[in-house]
């Protein structure tokens, strides 16, 4: 039976959530001068029940990313290919034979280890991954990421492995109260993601700069992002923990 809040059920709140961030979504692109289809909408679902992640694939969620692996696993188990896949959160390289089983998109590659890891169990199931690299672009001690000056070096010893596709930059630059202060990382991304794709590197496509959540994406796609990683404003409050989406 449906959860009912204050006369709305969940599922119809899901949808009414999911209807707005789309309409903030076309208002920041136009006011960057761009096409709001190029924005790519990757609903964060980590911690949200499925009756909720249902609710938004049924108003045309076309994308959900989760950050623990068993979690993703068990979600799957019950949603299965309705949606595209990406894992979004730091990946043990023990747990990325599970995450190649369903997962389309890894948007943490953050190491060389992991890089082969996942080109192993890939070729074993005869898939290619699409990875993106993951930037900690603020340079902060507590989060996942590559270093700025690191990422060019990772994506050239990366490119060798047959079974994955580098196809983009994911970062969490730091969290400041007011969305505006984030904007000079972002550029800084929009400035890393235009010169690594001037490369043009074997086995590199760089199609996807994702960034901005339910906090910030209206400035990040103002900056260049055609990926966006929303959690909260589609499906509400949840408890907080770390990860790459929100």
């Amino acid at each position: 039976m449906a959860q009912v809040t204050s006369g709305v059920t969940v599922a119809e709140q899901v949808k009414e959530n999911l209807m707005r961030v789309r309409e903030r979504i076309a208002l920041a692109a136009e006011r960057a001068g761009r096409d709001p289809a190029e924005i790519v909408l990757v609903g964060a679902t980590k911690s949200v029940d499925v009756e909720r992640i249902r609710a938004a694939i049924e108003a045309g969620l076309e994308h959900i990313g989760e950050n623990y692996a068993q979690e993703a696993w068990a979600k799957y188990q019950q949603i299965g290919d309705a949606v595209t896949w990406h894992f979004i959160g730091h990946l043990q390289t023990n747990k990325a034979k599970l995450v190649v089983r369903f997962c389309k998109f890894v948007q943490s590659l953050d190491r060389l280890a992991l890089a082969e890891e996942l080109n192993k169990r890939a070729e074993q199931m005869g898939r290619i991954v699409e990875c993106l690299v993951e930037v900690n672009v603020g340079g902060e001690a507590t989060k996942s990421g590559v270093a700025l000056e690191e990422v060019e070096r990772l994506i050239r010893q990366a490119s060798q492995f047959p079974n994955i596709r580098i196809v983009g930059l994911m970062a969490i630059p730091p969290y400041l109260p007011d969305p505006e202060q984030v904007r000079p990382f972002f550029r800084k991304m929009r400035e890393l993601f235009e010169r690594l794709k001037g490369l043009d590197l074997p086995n590199v496509e760089m199609r996807y700069l994702s960034m901005g959540m339910s906090h910030d994406f209206e400035v990040a796609i103002e900056e260049g992002a055609n990926m966006v990683r929303i959690g909260t404003a589609i499906f509400g409050p949840r408890p907080a923990k770390g990860g790459a989406g929100g």
